[in-house]
């Protein structure tokens, strides 16, 4: 893994406070490994995540305020924090963030009713908020103007190959060992990250990491960036789509006759799939349209998602969710250089941070939006409706991108197509 990331961080360009080309790489391999571990921490709960909640007695709508509630504290604290990091640095931040992932992952083990475990997923939704935006901004730092998309698709491996082996261990770790050792994984992977940061990781002068003027611009004026918007919008009614799947796939395997050793295969081949094509799509997206790659990937992922209910046995799951896997990876390294882009006027801090914001706001509504349809329609209709969903999205955000490039108005829409 450090082999790979320090091959993927040799073109990383220097800003303020970082001193020489061998920190930039430091910085990068450090956050690569530690995002990794974070995310391969979350990745080894999700599959099983909703079979425990279940066994505490949780309905469908249940399920949905469990998984909204990581969401709905990340999101809240996410602009104060990335704001935050741009006057006064990264570090300290990521570093709280990864030590209180590693102690909130064992009170999930003292969690014994919906409720208590529903205060679990707010206090890990706030330690979220800390770490991966913080993160992807810090990398946004070292990112050269026109490398956006390869050098945030590089990045992004981290978190997508933590998010893709994690399913895999966690339902060999609960086949084998019980579900409790799930949690242990979880917790032990967040302790190595954070001893990693702690050490390794060097921290740029206060004030080297936020706009020109040393000024981040309001909160409110971040929606008047044309830009910024058109990402925002379609970020939320992409997540209000597809949201729902990563909830919803562990209860819908068990009715197709799937164990949860397959719903991990499942849920890992999405997020591999991903992971691989990060580093070419990547490529193309700084020298393509990018509102193109995002309306195409976008498109493939909704259609896939609705034909999830088809699937009737685990290989035609596995390769539905890989298509939806592939249409992510089209769209996510543009929708990166987009905010990136965005960020160079407004911070870095602080364009991740509204764009994981916007994110979780999605990812808050949609898990109980499916609980609803689940409860009283059934749980192929979350799929049906997130696949609508995520096209009518799609087809607003390109509207309006089409819209802003046509009245010079987009920033550098007409750069990014």
């Amino acid at each position: 893994m450090n082999v790979l990331a320090a091959s993927l961080s040799a073109a990383l360009v220097l800003k303020p406070g970082v001193t020489n080309m061998n920190t930039a790489k430091r910085i990068y391999n450090v956050l690569f490994i530690s995002v990794f571990a974070t995310m391969l921490g979350l990745g080894v709960v999700s599959p099983l995540l909703p079979i425990y909640a279940e066994n505490l007695g949780a309905t469908g709508i249940w399920l949905g305020i469990i998984f909204s509630a990581f969401a709905l504290s990340r999101s809240v604290f996410m602009p104060v924090i990335g704001r935050i990091s741009d006057r006064r640095g990264r570090k300290w931040i990521i570093l709280i963030g990864m030590f209180a992932y590693a102690v909130t992952s064992l009170t999930y083990l003292i969690a014994d009713s919906v409720y208590s475990l529903t205060v679990v997923r707010l206090i890990h939704g706030i330690a979220s908020a800390m770490v991966v935006p913080i993160a992807m901004a810090y990398i946004a730092d070292l990112s050269e103007k026109g490398k956006e998309g390869s050098r945030m698709g590089n990045f992004s491996i981290s978190m997508f190959l933590g998010m893709g082996v994690g399913p895999l261990l966690g339902g060999f770790l609960n086949d084998t060992f019980g579900m409790d050792s799930v949690f242990y994984v979880m917790a032990g992977l967040s302790a190595f990250a954070t001893l990693l940061v702690a050490i390794s990781l060097p921290e740029a002068k206060p004030g080297s990491f936020a706009v020109p003027d040393g000024k981040p611009i309001p909160m409110r004026a971040i929606f008047t960036l044309p830009v910024m918007r058109g990402v925002m919008i379609f970020t939320l009614i992409s997540a209000l789509g597809r949201g729902g799947m990563m909830v919803f796939i562990p209860v819908f395997g068990p009715l197709i006759a799937i164990s949860p050793f397959e719903v991990g295969i499942v849920l890992s081949a999405n997020t591999f799939l991903m992971a691989l094509l990060q580093v070419p799509i990547g490529r193309l997206t700084d020298t393509g349209n990018k509102v193109a790659l995002i309306v195409t990937g976008s498109v493939i992922a909704a259609v896939a998602l609705a034909a999830i209910p088809f699937s009737g046995s685990f290989w035609p799951l596995l390769v539905i969710t890989s298509i939806v896997g592939v249409g992510g990876a089209i769209q996510q390294p543009a929708i990166m250089a987009l905010t990136v882009d965005a960020g160079r006027t407004i911070g870095m801090g602080t364009s991740m941070g509204a764009y994981n914001t916007i994110f979780g706001i999605g990812m808050i509504i949609a898990p109980l939006m499916g609980g609803v349809f689940m409860d009283s329609i059934g749980i192929d209709a979350v799929f049906y409706v997130g696949g609508a969903i995520s096209l009518i999205g799609t087809a607003i955000f390109a509207v309006l991108m089409r819209r802003n490039a046509r009245e010079g108005t987009g920033g550098n829409v007409s750069e990014s197509g």
